[in-house]
């Protein structure tokens, strides 16, 4: 009974949040009030704000109650394979940073290996970059590249924060993608470590790959986890 009024307490907290009852840091109504309210006890009402807090929706101050997060502030991010990540970040002024996390060749992996169109016993490597915004994880970037591509990837890799600045230094210059598969996924404990998110907060996963667009040459396979609190997706 008491994971039902849970439930319903959530629910009906959403629908005043999504109908503009509250504003953005706003004070919601204290565990006294709801509990009154429902006629429960505050436990269950604690309980229901911890799922909302969860979720990405409000934040919490020791002492003085619980707030609207201020959905309005999400950076809205176009899906596409023609300009990367550094630069729709830095086009909107917002302050990024860019940490190199990890550079290890892989073991063989069908799809991986498939995307890149090379052979089973081909040395593929992955770059995983963390993406700060504004002083928050947001994004975490892994590239899957060939070796039989991009000789020096084994060492030059574990100082990259741009693939395309790596692919300019390279020779390439124009880029394009021409497959996105997206899929909602809850972080794993690791990912939630690397992201700082709640383990509520889901994660859109973007699996794209990054051609040469002059000689329609395969340079990556990606898959980017973005975190769902914090953008608003525009497809193209």
């Amino acid at each position: 009974m008491g994971s039902d009024i849970e439930s319903i307490i959530v629910d009906q907290l959403m629908n005043d949040i999504y109908d503009g009852k509250y504003l953005a840091k706003e004070k919601l109504p204290s565990e006294y009030e709801l509990s009154s309210a429902y006629k429960v006890s505050r436990m269950i009402v604690r309980k229901a704000y911890i799922k909302l807090q969860e979720m990405g929706y409000i934040y919490s101050v020791q002492g003085k109650g619980r707030y609207l997060k201020n959905r309005s502030q999400l950076i809205e991010l176009t899906l596409n394979g023609s300009e990367s990540f550094t630069k729709k970040m830095l086009d909107k002024g917002y302050n990024l940073e860019t940490k190199n996390i990890f550079c290890t060749k892989i073991k063989y992996e069908e799809t991986i290996h498939k995307e890149l169109g090379v052979k089973k016993e081909a040395e593929v490597y992955k770059i995983g970059r963390l993406r700060i915004v504004d002083s928050r994880p947001i994004a975490l970037h892994v590239s899957y590249v060939a070796k039989s591509l991009f000789k020096d990837i084994e060492e030059s890799g574990k100082a990259i924060q741009s693939m395309f600045d790596y692919y300019r230094g390279q020779g390439y210059e124009k880029f394009e993608s021409n497959k996105s598969i997206l899929s909602i996924q809850f972080a794993t404990l690791k990912e939630r470590e690397l992201l700082c998110c709640p383990d509520l907060v889901p994660l859109l996963i973007v699996e794209t790959n990054c051609i040469d667009s002059i000689d329609n040459r395969m340079l990556e396979y990606t898959r980017i986890l973005y975190r769902g609190d914090s953008f608003k997706y525009i497809v193209e």
